[in-house]
C-alpha cells in the first residue's frame, strides 16, 4: 500500500465496491462513477485526497481516497482505503430508513386468487380504455 496512484477501476475493486474489474469498468465507462464531481475513464489515477461518488446497488457512496492498494484483501483492509463523507453517511442511514418503513407497509400477498378475486381481476380487464 506505499504506492502513490492507482487506476480508479483497481482500486474500487480493492476497495470491495465491485465483485470484479470488470463490473467496475463497465460502472466507470457507464459515467455512474465520479471523481472530482467529473465522470473518467477507467484508466484514471486517483491518489489519496480524492472525493468518489460510487453507486452501490440502493445506495450512493461518497468517499474521500485515504490510501491506495491494487491489490484485493480482506473487509476490514478494504474500509482502510477510504472515509465515507458525513453527508454521504446521514443520507445512506435516511434512504435505508425510508426503505424499511416502505417495505412494511406492503402486506403479503395471500396466495392464489379466490373466486371473488378471479371475478374481481376479470371485470377489471374487460374495463381496458379503448386502445
Amino acid at each position: 500500500m506505499e504506492q502513490q496512484s492507482v487506476r480508479i477501476d483497481k482500486w474500487l475493486w480493492a476497495a470491495r465496491f465491485f465483485k470484479t474489474r470488470g463490473l467496475a469498468k463497465k460502472a466507470i465507462d457507464g459515467g455512474k462513477v465520479q471523481v472530482d464531481g467529473t465522470r473518467v475513464k477507467t484508466s484514471k489515477m486517483i491518489a489519496p485526497g480524492a472525493l468518489i461518488k460510487v453507486p452501490q446497488g440502493w445506495d450512493h457512496w461518497e468517499v474521500e481516497v485515504v490510501a491506495v492498494s491494487n491489490q484485493r484483501r480482506g473487509a476490514p483492509e478494504a474500509r482502510e482505503l477510504y472515509r465515507e463523507t458525513p453527508e454521504s453517511l446521514a443520507r445512506r442511514e435516511r434512504e435505508a430508513e425510508q426503505r424499511r418503513l416502505a417495505n412494511q407497509t406492503m402486506r403479503a400477498p395471500k396466495g392464489r386468487p379466490d373466486k371473488r378475486d378471479r371475478r374481481d381481476i376479470q371485470r377489471f380487464q374487460r374495463q381496458r380504455p379503448d386502445e
